[in-house]
């Protein structure tokens, strides 16, 4: 039956547990993220379709489902399964998508990678992905894409109905000009998102480096822009924006641009930290740990996540501040995006070296100062950590979001713990209570987690009060209902009183 709603995404919306033979399909091991989040608009709709790959070794094998209905605790709804070989995954997802589009998008210029990039692998998957979209959706429907991945979709989808509402959103950061125009493909990436009615970005400062990609290209004339709410922007972060444009009118169309950050799933968590497990778990883990104080660090093994900058502002603190040494530890987590892609191998080695020097220069018999884990922790255990931990000490190069950091804070519900995070994070602009920090200087990272560690409790619990109201406000809920008036016809156009002219 046809659908009201495709959304596009190349992930699938469960895990696949094969039990005596047969397939099983489960809810996500994860329940918070971003794929439950997108399953709850299924309720919202009669009829809905997702559309995700599916590694197969024969795309032609006639016994392979390309169409599975779903039945779980978000509805009814229909799965696309695409089949996609091998060695279409390698080279449309972990080489152009990865080597070459995610260290631009990043601005790690130097870590881009455009010889081993084929082009015509990654139009014919993204073609495959808009063919499967048009033949899901019903006449006028929405179809609602994700992620850099899948830029042309939007292009394709256009060409093959015109009829339906497309809707973008990017789950990375958005580079200005400068640094997006070194893709070759810049024209035909720019080209496919102004296919789109609506394109959704975390941060303004994101809809702002569009639009200058835009006009590298095009002349689009004037760009309405509104201010920004107040609590959206950081004094401390390098990304906050006072203004934020609001459309792009081209020849073809208003191409509404969309700003709201992904928040986490508040009440979930705070369940889990409310729960009598949790709190089994967090006695567990401080009689383990004993008399000692904790910073966490969690995120993947990747150049954009500075781990190996971070391990070495902690061997600077103990160098320093020699009374911490033997009472103060850190559980580093770092684990691995794709244990296929040798690219981040010389990431994880540089990790293991400088944790392994810390603990020979400052361990002892009985107690380690640094805990390298490069492996996933099962989210509620994740949850008691956050609990336990006294710093949450995220600070990427470069992050679209992070949502770790609005984790940390959703979990302590005691209200205490101090949250050190990078200024070039997305989510910095929602959390300016935090301790921000530059992680490109020493100086700025040094004097952050000296700050951290000295906080009386007191300004803890003042900023704490501050970071949980944040969260709370701009929670998975927000996200879902901001991202249906954009995907929704009757909401689409309209402006905003406060809007200017600005050029």
């Amino acid at each position: 039956m046809p659908s009201d709603l495709v959304i596009v995404y190349h992930r699938q919306p469960y895990d696949e547990v094969e039990v005596d033979g047969q397939i099983e399909y489960r809810d996500n091991k994860s329940p918070n993220g971003i794929v439950p989040t997108l399953k709850s608009f299924f309720g919202k709709v009669d009829n809905a379709a997702w559309v995700a790959w599916k590694e197969t070794e024969d795309t032609s094998n006639p016994q392979f489902d390309r169409v599975i209905n779903i039945e779980d605790s978000f509805g009814k709804y229909t799965v696309y399964r695409l089949p996609l070989t091998g060695a279409q995954v390698k080279s449309f997802y972990h080489v152009t998508s990865k080597e070459a589009f995610w260290p631009i998008l990043h601005g790690f210029k130097e870590k881009y990678n455009y010889d081993p990039v084929d082009w015509a692998t990654f139009k014919e998957v993204n073609w495959a992905f808009a063919e499967a979209a048009a033949a899901e959706a019903a006449p006028g429907a929405s179809v609602w894409v994700h992620d850099y991945n899948l830029w042309l979709v939007p292009g394709y989808l256009r060409q093959m109905r015109p009829d339906v509402r497309i809707s973008f959103y990017h789950h990375t950061p958005f580079p200005a000009a400068d640094m997006f125009n070194v893709l070759p493909w810049r024209a035909e990436i720019i080209g496919s998102l102004l296919s789109c009615d609506v394109v959704g970005f975390h941060i303004p400062r994101y809809a702002s480096n569009f639009v200058s990609c835009v006009r590298s290209l095009e002349d689009v004339g004037a760009v309405p822009r509104v201010k920004v709410e107040p609590d959206m922007i950081a004094e401390g972060s390098a990304l906050s924006d006072r203004t934020v444009p609001t459309e792009i009118r081209t020849e073809d169309r208003v191409v509404q641009l969309g700003v709201t950050p992904v928040g986490v799933d508040v009440e979930y968590i705070k369940s889990l930290a409310g729960s009598d497990k949790t709190a089994e778990l967090a006695a567990r883990f401080r009689s383990e740990i004993g008399d000692t104080r904790v910073l966490l660090s969690v995120g993947r093994t990747d150049y954009t996540k500075g781990g190996a900058d971070q391990l070495l502002a902690f061997e600077r603190l103990l160098e320093r501040r020699p009374e911490l040494r033997g009472t103060v530890r850190l559980l580093h987590v770092s684990v691995p995006a794709n244990r296929a892609m040798t690219v981040y191998e010389p990431i994880q080695k540089e990790l293991e070296e400088i944790a392994g020097r810390i603990n020979g220069r400052f361990g002892s018999f009985t107690f380690q100062p640094v805990a390298l884990i490069s492996r996933a922790v099962p989210f509620e255990e994740l949850v008691a950590w956050y609990q336990v931990a006294d710093v949450a000490w995220i600070t990427p190069l470069a992050d679209g979001m992070n949502l770790v950091c609005k984790e940390y804070v959703a979990a302590r519900n005691d209200g205490d713990g101090v949250l050190v995070l990078s200024e070039f994070a997305g989510a910095a602009v929602e959390m300016g209570a935090a301790v921000l920090t530059n992680p490109f200087s020493s100086r700025a990272m040094d004097f952050a987690i000296d700050l951290a560690l000295d906080m009386p409790e007191d300004e803890r619990r003042a900023r704490m009060e501050l970071l949980r109201a944040s969260v709370d406000k701009r929670d998975t809920r927000h996200w879902a209902a901001e991202q249906l008036a954009l995907l929704s016809p009757e909401d689409f156009g309209r402006k905003s009183a406060k809007e200017s002219e600005i050029a």
